[in-house]
Formats: structure tokens, C-alpha cells, sequence
């Protein structure tokens, strides 16, 4: 099985998992989640860290594999725009490195790519990102360049869809769930992008031993960091 064709099956195992609807997946078959060592979905053959290229929110080239190589990394695709997911997502890393230890804390790498560059400006996407960590990388490009790194790690490109449901006159409020109080978002919403609710876990040796998908524990990523860390896991 290629690399990316063994990405793409585990991104639609997970997605399976998560019961997401966000779309964005493959539709590759699915392997099974094994119960050893992770605590997320462990892929069957394990595959490499995937080669893209864009550019930071200071505008540097970013090279993925040559830029994290050899550094434990989380990686996930998102639009700053989104109601509910990506900052979910987002706020669980950070909530599983503040519970790690500094020195193994230090050592992995956080990289968010936006599926939404016609409104995920580098400054943005910035801003957006501080609000978890001024350390995390942001990654931007063209619709072309962003869709071949979602293809590169086994997703099909996220599509943009219909308008995210607001309240009656305040566009930039979001009910997440019925019953419960709105979320306040910094711009009105607008259209939403159906992407894979997907955290990617590469290691030391360069490999995707796990990944995570939507409603995952902080304190799980934070168990798995140490393995993740090692390079050795099974």
C-alpha cells in the first residue's frame, strides 16, 4: 500500500470513529483501531510523514517533512472561521501540552494548516492561533497548494458549503449545541468548509503511529506524547 493510500484509510477510520460529519474524508477502506500501545486510531501499515509545502503567517516557505522532521508533531487542517471543531480541537493540544512536562513539552511541534485561504489571511490566521499558542506553526498557501497537502496525508480537500447557522441578527453567534448558550466568534461566520475532524500524531522516527479524531481527551494526546516522543512504539 502506497503512503498516501495508507493515510487515506486511516483518516477514514478515524472519521468513522468520530461519527463526523464535517466531510473532507476518503472513502478508502477503513482499517481496524488496535487496541496497543495509543489510545487513538493506530494505522495498518504505519505510514510516513507526508511531504507538502506552503508558507508560514510570515510568509517563509514551509517545508512539512524537512521542518519537522525528527520532532514529535501534531498536525490538523482547519478554517479559523469554524463554529466548533477546529478550536475544540486546537484548545484539547494545548490543554494536553500544559499537562506535559516542559522538556518533552519543548519538543513537539504544532502545526495548523487552513483548508479556507480565500479568508485565512497569514495575519488571520495569526491572530487566531495566538489565542492558543504563539508557538504553534500556521501554514497558508492557494486553494491548489493547501488541497495537495490535504491529498498528501490522505484527505480529500475540504469543500466549502452553506452558510454556518447564526442567531436572527448576530452573524457572529453560534449555538454549538441545542439548549446550551452561544459562542461569540470574532467575525460573522459566513460559509462554512466541511473538513476531516482529524489530529495527526506523527514521531521521532517520522512515522503516523496514531491519530485523533473529534471528541478525543486531552489527557489521551498527553499519555501518547512520551511514545510519540520515544519513536518506538509498536
Amino acid at each position: 500500500m502506497s503512503p498516501v493510500r495508507a493515510l487515506a484509510a486511516t483518516c477514514a477510520a478515524a472519521l468513522l470513529l468520530a461519527g463526523c460529519g464535517s466531510g473532507g474524508a476518503s472513502s478508502a477502506p477503513a482499517p481496524a483501531p488496535s487496541a496497543e500501545a495509543f489510545h487513538g486510531v493506530e494505522p495498518d501499515p504505519v505510514p510516513e510523514r507526508p511531504a507538502f509545502v506552503l508558507r508560514t503567517t510570515s510568509g517563509e516557505r514551509y517545508d512539512f517533512q524537512a521542518e519537522t522532521r525528527g520532532r514529535p508533531t501534531l498536525l490538523y487542517f482547519g478554517y479559523t472561521n469554524c463554529p466548533d471543531e477546529c478550536p475544540t480541537a486546537m484548545a484539547d493540544i494545548s490543554a494536553a501540552l500544559r499537562s506535559t512536562p516542559a522538556d518533552l513539552r519543548d519538543q513537539v511541534q504544532v502545526v495548523f494548516v487552513t483548508t479556507d485561504p480565500d479568508r485565512d489571511t497569514p495575519q488571520i490566521l495569526r491572530e487566531w492561533l495566538d489565542k492558543f499558542s504563539t508557538d504553534y506553526v500556521g501554514l497558508v498557501g492557494t486553494q491548489a497548494e493547501v488541497d495537495l497537502a490535504q491529498r498528501n496525508t490522505g484527505l480529500t480537500p475540504a469543500k466549502k458549503g452553506g452558510d454556518v447557522p447564526t442567531l436572527p441578527g448576530r452573524p457572529n453567534e453560534h449555538v454549538h449545541k441545542p439548549g446550551t448558550a452561544p459562542h461569540t466568534h470574532d467575525r460573522p461566520l459566513g460559509y462554512g468548509v466541511g473538513h476531516a475532524n482529524v489530529i495527526f500524531a506523527f514521531d521521532t522516527r517520522d512515522r503516523l503511529p496514531v491519530l485523533y479524531p473529534g471528541g478525543v481527551r486531552p489527557a489521551d494526546i498527553a499519555a501518547d506524547l512520551p511514545l510519540l516522543a520515544q519513536g518506538d512504539a509498536p
